[in-house]
């Protein structure tokens, strides 16, 4: 039988839940742990398990309902996740007037209302509003119990079932269909998002990865967050009982007070170079503005003629002033900007590379025990200012800081020196004990960045002297305690590490440091903070969500081919192509990991196993995914399943990934789309914002077919899956977006390929393991390919008939639909090279107002002005007139000529094709009515006008 998630899934709900996840930061569950690349939601991991148990019926509809009724996506279930009051301003806005009447008195509820009134309600519009508006006022499914008591009797009547919780649920459908209870194994399990869930909603569990940085934080999500309340008291009590050491050991060597008795909770250094064009000493600032939250501060340069130099002076500002000093500094993308006006460097910025002296054999390469830059070196480090915290009584008798900033002064640069002591008499011995990085930084990707711009060669060169001394203290006090769950301060100590390197940036606008992984390199800076003792405290004493986790569970660092578990389930999140280097990135924490963790888990290896990690997309790494999950097929029951996650929408790719599973031998049986990914600015460019489920099962067959013999088979598929998509469509709340139908066709061609034994025109073993040149396709690429131009060609926009759709050239359709995607708010370049790709078009550029990425759209009738009228193609096509047509009735204010445009370019056609003509332009007319098409609505009202006229034309 199969499974919910291989007939349907609500895509559009689950993304939903999904974004709101990753929206809310440090709040999700895991993130507290420590950081780790692309962390898939935890409810996307229950959906998919809760999908794969969960059998399909011969009610679909009902099959839905039950399952958002699981989820508690349903209106019941989100009315049991309501946690804040909606405002009365709000409630307005979905009230009709008589209602307004009868619970308002002008601005505010009529009193004498009774709570039940008030929670009436409430209810009313909390179930009027779009599921978006909903989430708002909503906790997160996982912040629950899961559904109510009552909600309970009719899942247990749909599922022939007795349960009251969602793991009691879970163990009975895993007796089902297994026997036992289900276990779900994740061999790239990175940040436990998929051993954590799973067994939080009552499976047994099996992680692993070969990095151990990711196997660490994810025995913690089970042990630590998992371990239940009292596991958690135990790890704060010690968390404290470090941090109060050290507190009293920094505060002992006077290293943070000054002579007013303030205390030192963020320092902050710039680099300084010798302008190569004058020979002055320049600080690198990329900003001037210091602090922008609390009050307005802002560096100044003072030159400092006797020694060739710049004085930093810190001052309070004006806000006129902040605004300018933010705009402002010695550092643009274009190089430094020296501040001597008499400098030719002051003009025309100095480019980095010049002074990094590329051309002159580069920087000098950091030795181990170098801890500052010698004299000579070329970027040097300099403390410009010191953000000091002052304990005050105010008028009312309690105790309150007060902030200053200041620049530093020769008391505290001699606090610097004395830092420096302290460190350099303990480093040689505290790097054999394992307090110190010792570690090197292997070439790579993204390690050579440090290498190359800095000259650093070991891991411990990205931190200051003082960040060096507070986070070596921090772990030698973990190391000297027997602390029942020290494992668990590692942790700690990577947060501090993250958030306390020259790679953290510091924030004018929040006045404070923030992260080093802000993305997925490691990218020097100009200017970095420092933070004091007290600044680390909630860093090191990170939150800890409690949840006790009593389930079978197993985690070890170890390579996915040589897995020795079965597991009834198999829920991977792989790399591929272009993904994160985390065998690299980790390496950041594992230089401080690497000695401790021989200490906690002496079964583990403590080496990141670069030479082993599956990265890139190559000959070399098709062969160790085949490996890979044709060894978690072989440790899987012939009723078992798996889903791969997958970020990608290249054909190339895809054919790839097929051949992969297929020579694994699983077979694809479907595949969904989520959000899941943020749209922030720093995210922003033509990255990825789906994660694509493919749902697998053992391949059993032992047909052979030829690769024409598929096509046609394949085309049945795809209209297949995309009238079982539309068949459940909801029009007010969509679950599928323009891409989900795409990556249907896709999944659909995958489960006509993957479901033979052999292609005989094809080897598998060969097609995957030789070396392919530069412009050489995987021989199924274009099989994906068609397959994705079927749904586009069976895909015909609303508002269009299915004839005159046949009628149009690929251009047209192109343009039809990219219009129709543009308008439910599709802005990213991929969709519109997926949608080109489908209609088999290479040029379209000319068509596109905007390439750019997150903002592509296609031009207005206005904006194509008389640009490519009469080429080849598009230029020459009905479409191509009727859009110069409409441009003429706007621009002339009269629809006579736009009518006569018809007339003339047409010719006879005009006549015969004059329904045709009016469907198109009462289409366009339509979708300029779209919240997201404002920049149409001239063009649509142009359009409804000459449509009427064409109407009502006769000879």
């Amino acid at each position: 039988m199969k499974s919910f998630i291989e007939t349907q899934f609500p895509v559009s709900k689950v993304s939903k839940e999904s974004y709101k996840e990753r929206k809310s930061a440090q709040g999700q569950t895991l993130t507290q742990l420590g950081k780790w690349w692309g962390r898939k939601p935890l409810i996307l991991i229950r959906a998919a398990i809760l999908g794969l148990l969960l059998p399909a019926t011969d009610n679909p509809t009902k099959d839905r309902e039950i399952f958002l009724k699981l989820l508690t996506m349903d209106d019941e279930g989100m009315w049991q996740r309501k946690k804040s009051s909606i405002t009365g301003n709000v409630l307005k806005e979905y009230l009709l007037p008589r209602e307004i009447a009868e619970y308002f008195d002008g601005d505010k509820l009529r009193s004498g209302l009774s709570r039940d009134d008030k929670k009436e309600l409430q209810r009313r519009v909390f179930l009027r509003m779009g599921y978006d508006e909903r989430l708002k006022y909503c906790y997160r499914p996982e912040e629950i119990d899961g559904p109510a008591p009552s909600t309970w009797k009719e899942i247990n009547l749909h599922l022939g079932t007795d349960a009251s919780s969602i793991p009691e649920l879970v163990e009975q459908l895993g007796i089902r269909q297994f026997g036992s209870r289900p276990s779900v194994g994740d061999c790239f399990c990175g940040g436990g998002s998929v051993p954590f869930e799973a067994a939080r909603i009552g499976c047994d569990v099996f992680g692993s990865d070969l990095n151990p940085v990711a196997a660490l934080l994810t025995w913690a999500s089970l042990n630590i967050i998992g371990g239940g309340e009292e596991v958690v008291k135990e790890v704060k009590k010690a968390q404290q009982e470090v941090f109060d050491k050290v507190d009293k050991q920094i505060t002992e060597w006077g290293i943070e007070h000054n002579e007013k008795g303030w205390r030192g909770y963020a320092y902050l250094y710039c680099n300084e170079v010798v302008c190569p064009e004058c020979g002055w000493k320049v600080p690198l600032l990329p900003t001037l503005s210091i602090a922008e939250r609390m009050q307005k501060v802002i560096a100044e340069l003072e030159p400092d003629y006797e020694n060739r130099r710049y004085h930093i002076l810190i001052r309070q500002a004006t806000p006129e002033e902040s605004k300018h000093a933010r705009e402002s500094g010695t550092m643009t993308s274009r190089g430094m900007v020296c501040p001597n006006p008499e400098c030719p460097g002051h003009k025309s910025p100095i480019p980095i590379a010049t002074i990094r002296r590329e051309h002159e054999g580069g920087l000098r390469l950091w030795e181990n025990d170098d801890i500052v830059p010698r004299p000579d070196d070329v970027f040097q480090e300099r403390l410009y200012c010191i953000r000091w915290m002052e304990n005050v009584t105010n008028t009312a008798g309690r105790q309150q800081v007060k902030w200053h900033f200041c620049a530093p002064d020769d008391h505290d640069l001699e606090r610097e020196k004395q830092v420096l002591i302290l460190l350099n008499n303990r480093f040689l011995e505290w790097q054999e004990k394992g307090y110190v990085p010792h570690m090197k930084i292997e070439e790579g990707e993204k390690t050579s960045e440090p290498i190359r711009t800095r000259g650093w060669t070991s891991w411990h060169h990205l931190f200051t002297p003082r960040q060096l001394l507070y986070q070596s203290l921090l772990l030698q006090n973990v190391l000297n305690n027997n602390f029942k769950f020290a494992s668990a301060l590692l942790l700690s100590l990577g947060n501090c590490c993250n958030f306390n390197s020259k790679l953290s940036r510091w924030n004018p606008a929040r006045d404070a440091p923030t992260d080093t992984f802000y993305n997925q390199a490691l990218n020097p800076l100009y200017n970095y903070p420092t933070r004091g003792i007290k600044l680390l405290y909630k860093t090191w004493n990170y939150e800890i969500a409690i949840n006790g986790l009593n389930n079978g569970k197993e985690i070890f660092a170890k390579n996915g081919k040589d897995i020795d578990i079965s597991s009834f389930i198999w829920i991977t999140d792989p790399p591929y192509a272009d993904a994160i280097n985390y065998h690299e990135l980790s390496e950041f924490f594992l230089s401080w990991y690497e000695k401790p963790l021989q200490k906690f888990f002496p079964n583990w290896y403590t080496d990141s196993k670069r030479a082993l990690a599956v990265t890139g997309s190559n000959e070399e790494f098709r062969k160790s995914m085949v490996e890979v999950y044709r060894n978690l097929t072989k440790h899987m029951p012939e009723n078992g399943s798996q889903i791969v996650m997958f970020t990608h929408q290249d054909a190339n790719v895809w054919a790839d990934l097929s051949m992969i599973l297929w020579a694994a031998g699983l077979q694809v049986t479907a595949a969904w789309c989520i959000v899941t990914e943020t749209d922030t600015a720093l995210k922003s460019g033509n990255y990825v914002q789906g994660t694509v489920l493919l749902v697998l099962r053992k391949q059993i067959s032992e047909e052979t077919v030829f690769l024409d013999e598929i096509y046609p088979e394949i085309e049945d598929e795809v209209k297949k899956q995309l009238n079982s998509m539309l068949a459940i469509e909801d029009e007010d709340d969509p679950n599928f977006g323009d891409t989900d139908y795409q990556l249907a066709a896709y999944a659909a061609a995958l489960r006509v390929l993957t479901k033979y034994k052999n292609i005989e025109d094809i080897d598998i073993q060969r097609e995957l393991y030789k070396v392919r040149q530069n412009g050489e396709k995987n021989p199924l690429e274009e099989v994906i390919n068609n397959a994705v131009k079927i749904a586009c060609d069976y895909l015909v926009p609303v508002g269009i008939q299915t004839h005159i759709w046949k009628q149009l050239i690929p251009e047209e359709r192109f343009y039809i639909k990219g219009l129709e995607i543009e308008s439910h708010g599709e802005y990213r370049s991929g969709a519109y090279q997926e949608l080109a790709r489908g209609f088999g078009i290479r040029e379209y550029k000319s068509m596109q107002a905007s390439g750019k990425a997150n903002q592509t759209r296609l031009k207005t009738a206005s904006e194509f002005k008389n640009r490519n009228l009469g080429d080849e193609g598009f230029g020459s096509s009905m479409v191509r007139h009727i859009l110069f047509a409409i441009r003429e009735t706007l621009q002339n204010e009269e629809t006579s000529s736009g009518k006569v445009w018809l007339r003339t370019e047409l010719g006879q056609q005009y006549w015969n094709k004059r329904k045709e003509i009016i469907e198109l332009l009462r289409y366009i007319a339509n979708i300029g009515m779209s919240s997201n098409m404002e920049h149409w609505k001239k063009e649509a009202d142009a359009a409804r006008l000459l449509a009427g006229a064409v109407e009502n034309d006769h000879v």
